[in-house]
């Protein structure tokens, strides 16, 4: 691999994995009192407009690294919505 693709993965990783803690406590505690809504239906549009992006044009880095982001903050937005 080579370290253009590399520094790609590593960037990919560690803000994928950012969002974890915060998912992991929102599921946890129900507790959205912090979180905007809008923000965060806006975040999860650019999100999935990030994936297609990535697959259309085949990179696999920003491709999973969105789709896992995704995954992780849905749920957030998910209880923000049932909580407002």
């Amino acid at each position: 691999m080579e370290w253009i693709s590399l520094i790609g993965y590593l960037a990919a990783c560690l803000t994928t994995l950012s969002f974890l803690p915060q998912a992991i406590k929102v599921i946890a505690t129900r507790n959205t009192q912090g979180i905007s809504l809008l923000m965060y239906a806006m975040f999860i549009v650019g999100l999935l407009l990030w994936l297609i992006y990535g697959v259309l044009i085949g990179n696999m880095a920003v491709s999973l690294a969105n789709l896992l982001t995704l995954l992780f903050a849905l749920p957030i937005l998910v209880i923000k919505y049932q909580n407002r």
